[in-house]
């Protein structure tokens, strides 16, 4: 990574999570009798806390410790978050009552009653909501999409591909979920796995001591296991990642493509993290594709679906992203619904079919509300011959 934007990201990730931190935990705490709040205050610190502190210990030879952290910290985040969305809600409506005056006198004179109740109410609404959502996370999808490529393929009438993107492999996505999608991937009698992008989270370490690369050898298909780098490849250090899933069979196609089996050409973008992290930057796609023959079917890997007309623009006829995870948490998903022409699903655009997963995995709090972890199966049937 480079320093600066180093610097940058780190201090404007710590900020916002300290910020957030400062304003819940001032809130929960006004709440706690004075005879407990040093004590609430040291738990509070600790929640804080433990999700960084568990990242650092990572780098040293205590998985337990760091395990345990990071368990801890990343339910904190999703605690925080809902944390922070009610207090929010309830300083906006404080807000209204002291310029408007909505609250009627049965709350204004048992005020300090109905602040309790509430705390406690909201409380349990969270922390049933964040137990369901972890719940949520374990539950793999597998949605089917049939889509007509209006091209001729010798010998090849229907392409059946699995996309599988953001695995996240790590302390939170280890190997027992990591089979549970390789078992499903492999049902669907793939003839292309497409993984595209965050397929390692961050670190390397526990995929390394997890062994997690030789059940990735197990994935199955007629074509061959493709891959592309998500930005966080690039987060934990891109090269360690890229050979680690080399050294177990899968190929990644890092700003260049693949004719396969002369029927249909494969293309795979490096990450637009790259230019972030690192002091390379990403091949334009019109020079990536030089030498495309698209009388061919051209399939694009785009970790991040942004700048959806590059594909338009150059023939492709299907492209596949993931990176949004829809959000993650509600209502997350509302957000990336503005930052991006495509978050989530399917489009077409012209004779290019676009679909942008939400994941297999999960970043962060191990936990989702806004949608359900998934794999694709995407059929590509041609015209005839």
């Amino acid at each position: 990574m480079k320093p600066m934007a180093q610097i940058i990201f780190f201090s404007i990730v710590f900020s916002v999570y300290g910020l957030i931190n400062y304003y819940v935990g001032s809130r929960i705490l006004s709440l706690i009798p004075q005879q407990f709040r040093t004590l609430s205050l040291v738990i509070f610190l600790f929640l804080v806390l433990s999700y960084i502190a568990g990242r650092l210990l990572e780098s040293y030879d205590m998985p337990f410790i760091s395990t345990s952290l990071i368990w801890i910290g990343s339910f904190w985040l999703a605690i925080m978050f809902y944390s922070f969305l009610s207090i929010l809600l309830i300083d906006i409506i404080r807000l209204f009552n002291y310029l408007f005056g909505i609250f009627p006198d049965i709350i204004m004179d048992n005020y300090d009653k109905v602040r309790n109740f509430t705390a406690i109410v909201l409380a349990a609404v969270i922390i049933i909501t964040v137990f369901a959502g972890h719940i949520n996370t374990r539950i793999l999808t597998v949605k089917s999409v049939e889509l007509n490529i209006s091209k001729t393929v010798k010998d090849l009438d229907v392409l059946n591909i699995v996309l599988i993107s953001d695995i996240h492999l790590g302390i939170v996505i280890n190997n027992s979920y990591l089979q549970k999608i390789i078992d499903s991937t492999n049902s669907l009698n793939p003839d292309l796995i497409l993984l595209a992008g965050d397929t390692i989270d961050e670190d390397i370490k526990p995929v390394i001591r997890n062994d997690a690369g030789k059940m990735l050898r197990q994935f199955r298909a007629r074509y061959g296991v493709y891959g592309i780098t998500g930005n966080h490849e690039y987060i934990g250090g891109v090269e360690p990642s890229v050979q680690y899933l080399i050294d177990h069979d899968i190929k990644l196609l890092r700003d260049e493509y693949e004719l396969i089996d002369n029927k249909f050409y494969l293309v795979g973008r490096e990450d637009r993290a790259i230019s972030q992290f690192t002091t390379n930057n990403r091949k334009p796609l019109d020079e990536i594709m030089e030498g495309v023959d698209n009388s061919l079917p051209v399939i694009l890997m785009d970790h991040q679906p942004f700048g959806l007309n590059d594909a338009l623009e150059q023939g492709v006829d299907l492209q596949v992203s993931g990176h949004t995870h829809n959000g993650q948490l509600w209502p997350m998903n509302y957000i990336i619904d503005m930052v991006y022409e495509l978050g989530w699903g399917y489009l077409q655009k012209e004779n290019t079919h676009y679909y942008v997963s939400c994941g297999a995995g999960l970043w962060g709090p191990p936990v989702r509300t806004g949608s359900r972890p998934e794999i694709i199966n995407i059929r590509l049937r041609f015209n005839q011959n």
